[in-house]
């Protein structure tokens, strides 16, 4: 059977549950909307009484929002962007801050505006915020009070002729409210001064009010004409290939990706029962479209926490609230795993933790496993993506792995020619489907070289077994190519976490004169009492001689993305100029 055969006869397709439809493909359940404003209108209008969004701070300190209140608010803000700053339909308004209230509210009402959402990193630096207004064309901005010294040198040089500010504890009750921007203000001095003109959240959502009640206006005329190709979303890829360029993706690319999620996790989510954790960022794609769209979809309460680092951060919403889903990183659940108030009281009413953004080590997940009772369900995506390319059906989870392909989803590996390689064989993953992105805004070079004949190239490397399952071996950049063999940091990594007294580590390849590269690894503690002899000892044990270190350094800490994943770009950049 030839190689590209046996991918086009799809050998996952038999986990698919058979009865969502007569062929064995799993299909989306339903088709849901021709576009986001009208899925989240439906959801607002469905749970109009129920609590939507609750902001958790470390304190156990707390501000909420109904579905009916979101989708209010939501409807005044697109208002004011359209009648008030006067913005015309597929204007660019980007967001930036961390998960708190106002996220949804403004993330939706620039949907219902017909506009284009710019999701922002709110801890960019000035040149990094410079680069992703003017490279996406922003011409207004909701942003974060704690951030807006950095905006104050640039904005001139930006298109942006609007700035609306929030802050942390809006809408959290008055007393409430004066305490937090007191302690921020005076205590913690995260609160900055600035001269610059602005309109604060509740006053753009006034302005919106008033206009909508003077034109009676009828908020759905902004978004009606809507349809799957129009884009909704500019989600700016981490930058860790270089320069940061924005993925467009479309109404119809999110909205497919929430069909697929909902046609194999559809059964395990309870319209209106469930309470999921956000404490990774919304302004990631991962959080985005599970946490906020996918959720928001099925009636879910959100409990956003604004920052999980320190990971003591989360406690409170584990003990207030009754979590029964998460998603998140390795670095996340392995974070959990060290603290005794997470593994003495563990979340009784927890179903699933949802894995993504980078590998999940088998020994978190089955650490995971024995503490909750509970499995990870690992998945794979990119920004990409929308971002859900692969997951593992829940009640099939396979450790080391991530799954089979969703729904309405091709995936092949090949070589470096582009050809399929066999069953077993490791190649870069390659992707067509409904969430794959329309491409990168305004660079059509690089647009072209990642999507070729309506395959989009992943740049990851994977293995996928006989009957479907696929695993990620690594980044195709990450590599490392000693005397020839390929060596994967994940592998060494995974081996390296198995350690007892190791609580993380990365593994680069660094110039060798005899072997090409040599394996270094680079390894924070838990606890003190192992030496580098110890950890080359017992990779030797578990790995082939060409994959274990040459070098183990121990450190404090390793760089991570703000939504922790570890940066070994970084590593390398510090080592190599030492």
């Amino acid at each position: 059977m030839s190689n590209v055969h046996y991918y086009n006869n799809k050998p996952w397709a038999s986990h698919y549950r058979a009865a969502r439809s007569e062929t064995g493909e799993a299909s989306a359940s339903h088709h849901l909307h021709d576009n986001l404003p009208a899925l989240i209108q439906a959801a607002g209008n469905t749970y109009s009484q129920q609590l939507a969004f609750t902001t958790c701070m470390p304190n156990g300190m707390n501000g909420r929002l109904t579905y009916g209140e979101v989708e209010e608010m939501s409807d005044a803000f697109a208002v004011y962007l359209r009648e008030c700053v006067k913005l015309e339909p597929g204007t660019r308004v980007a967001v930036q801050m961390p998960n708190c209230l106002t996220l949804p509210v403004v993330a939706f009402g620039i949907l219902k505006a017909g506009c284009i959402l710019v999701n922002v990193n709110p801890l960019y630096t000035k040149r990094e915020m410079e680069h992703q207004f003017n490279d996406s064309g922003t011409q207004a901005l909701v942003i974060v009070d704690m951030f807006i010294d950095k905006l104050e040198s640039i904005l001139e040089r930006t298109e942006i002729k609007q700035v609306v500010v929030t802050s942390i504890a809006q809408w959290f009750p008055p007393a409430v409210k004066g305490v937090l921007q007191l302690v921020l203000k005076y205590w913690n001095r995260v609160l900055p001064r600035h001269s610059l003109d602005v309109d604060t959240i509740d006053q753009a959502l006034s302005r919106g009010r008033e206009a909508k009640a003077a034109h009676s206006i009828n908020v759905s005329q902004y978004w009606q004409h809507l349809d799957r190709s129009d884009t909704a979303l500019l989600q700016y890829t981490g930058g860790t290939t270089g320069v940061s360029k924005g993925a467009e993706l479309t109404h119809g690319n999110l909205i497919s990706n929430l069909e697929q999620v909902d046609s194999v996790a559809g059964d395990h989510i309870e319209p209106g029962k469930e309470c999921i954790l956000t404490a990774l960022p919304i302004y990631h794609i991962f959080a985005f479209t599970v946490n906020l769209l996918a959720f928001y979809h099925k009636g879910a309460h959100n409990v956003l926490v604004p920052s999980p680092r320190p990971i003591q951060n989360c406690q409170r919403a584990f003990d207030n609230y009754p979590i029964s889903w998460i998603s998140g990183v390795n670095t996340l659940y392995n974070a959990l795993l060290n603290e005794e108030w997470f593994t003495v009281y563990p979340p009784p009413s927890m179903k699933v933790a949802l894995a993504g953004g980078t590998a999940l080590h088998k020994a978190v997940a089955e650490r995971w496993r024995a503490v909750v009772g509970s499995p990870i369900a690992e998945g794979y995506g990119l920004t990409e993506t929308s971002p859900v390319i692969c997951f593992n059906p829940i009640g099939q989870e396979r450790p080391d792995c991530i799954g089979i392909p969703a729904p309405q989803t091709d995936v092949r590996l090949v070589d470096e020619q582009g050809e399929p390689v066999p069953v077993g064989e490791p190649g870069e993953i390659i992707v067509r489907g409904p969430q794959v992105m329309k491409g990168y805004w305004n660079r059509p070079e690089e647009t072209a070289s990642a999507i070729k004949d309506g395959w989009f190239y992943t740049g990851d490397i994977g293995v996928m077994a006989e009957d479907g399952y696929f695993k990620i071996v690594d980044r195709k950049k990450d590599m490392i190519l000693v005397s020839g063999f390929n060596v994967y940091p994940n592998e060494v990594e995974d081996c390296i976490a198995r350690i007892p007294q190791v609580q993380e580590s990365a593994v680069i390849g660094v110039a060798n004169e005899q072997t090409g590269e040599a394996v270094h690894a680079y390894v924070v503690l838990r606890e003190e009492g192992i030496t580098e002899k110890d950890v080359i000892a017992h990779c030797k044990q578990e790995l082939a001689a060409y994959k274990v270190p040459r070098k183990v350094v121990f450190w404090g800490e390793l760089p991570k993305t703000p939504v922790g994943k570890v940066l070994r770009k970084e590593v390398r950049a510090t080592v190599t100029s030492d």
